[in-house]
């Protein structure tokens, strides 16, 4: 009885066994965010129904002061955000420049 020898399975194991030499890239880093702001609520106008001229004037500063209160809170908010940017932003720029070395 005569065996015949086959080379076409011994290719396919052996370019199996060299790609098990290479090394996987590492997974990139997760990035973490973290909420260091205050949430942002809807701003309310009070609710009015001025009969006179007076309640109009009364309503008038009740509204302006609703208004400032909303603006200084978007402001806040706003600058508390751009202040942990920076802060991300001073941190990938340290590790960018450390990981180089």
């Amino acid at each position: 009885m005569k065996i015949r020898l086959s080379a076409r399975g011994l290719i396919p194991l052996c370019l199996l066994t060299l790609s098990a030499c290479q090394v996987a890239p590492p997974p990139p880093a997760p990035t973490l965010s973290v909420q260091e702001c205050q949430r942002l609520s809807r701003c309310t106008l009070p609710a009015t129904a001025p009969t006179t001229n007076g309640e109009l004037a009364h309503a008038l500063l009740t509204v302006k002061g609703a208004w400032a209160l909303c603006a200084a809170k978007v402001d806040m908010i706003v600058d508390c955000q751009a202040k942990a940017q920076a802060k991300i932003d001073a941190e990938t720029g340290q590790a960018e420049k450390g990981g180089h070395d």
